[in-house]
């Protein structure tokens, strides 16, 4: 096997620690029996679920809800060739319970789109992914 030393797997904390320190990521999900991505920004809950937050009307919300999602994020410069890269995959569920919607709306995240009444979903961390790529200068 060709060893790579630019590289590396990441284990499930550093994967979540990465997760946490960026603002947007993308939710992969099923529509009409196609795959389908779509850009949201979250937030990490206290239990490494991801927030989402979103509109009532959003097709989002009937699409996962009860389904199992991934959910992608990462980070990379182009001039080094370096970066990050985490994938989270569990059941995506929308958040009913009354006390638990205050607090997410008090310390949950927040949408950048302009909403009437929001919607949380939550991704279970059931597995997290991580991989890690270390300046590969040495390649076109």
């Amino acid at each position: 096997m060709y060893q790579n030393d630019a590289f590396r797997a990441l284990d499930r904390q550093e994967s979540l620690r990465l997760l946490a320190k960026v603002p947007v990521g993308r939710v992969v999900y099923t529509r009409q029996a196609l795959p389908a991505v779509l850009p949201v920004n979250f937030s990490l809950d206290t239990d490494a679920s991801v927030l989402l937050c979103t509109s009532p009307d959003s097709d989002l919300v009937r699409a996962v809800d009860g389904v199992v999602v991934a959910f992608e994020a990462d980070e990379f410069d182009a001039a080094t060739r370096s970066g990050w890269s985490v994938v989270v995959t569990g059941r995506a569920t929308v958040v009913t319970d009354p006390a638990e919607h205050e607090r997410l709306s008090q310390d949950g995240p927040t949408s950048w789109m302009p909403l009437e009444g929001a919607v949380f979903v939550r991704i279970e961390s059931e597995m997290v992914t991580g991989r890690e790529l270390n300046g590969a200068l040495g390649y076109p």
